[in-house]
């Protein structure tokens, strides 16, 4: 059997963030919501409501359908502009090490 609509919607809103370079922190700030609550959502804790779909969805230029089709369908209809660049680091990259020299 195939995954549940709230697994669908939870693979799909980690793979928007993955492909826009975005942090729960940043989608949490665009929905008005704390970052304890996405993260909710997105361990299972709490379920994605219709709402929050809208949401979300309306946050990434998407179609609701589209992201409640999963994270295939839901990235492929995000709107280029959205996308990260291929130079374009996430915020959520991971810290230098001490000692290590970040580029700029």
């Amino acid at each position: 059997m195939g995954m549940s609509l709230d697994e669908r919607v939870r693979a799909a809103v980690a793979a928007l963030l993955h492909a826009t370079g975005e942090s729960q922190t940043d989608l949490a700030a665009a929905l008005g919501v704390g970052q304890a609550q996405v993260s909710r959502r997105q361990s299972g804790i709490t379920a994605w409501s219709l709402t929050d779909c809208d949401a979300v969805a309306a946050h990434y230029g998407i179609d609701v359908l589209e992201l409640l089709a999963g994270p295939t369908r839901a990235v492929e209809s995000l709107p280029r502009e959205r996308r990260r660049g291929p130079g374009r680091r996430s915020r959520a990259a991971r810290p230098a090490a001490v000692g290590e020299r970040v580029a700029r």
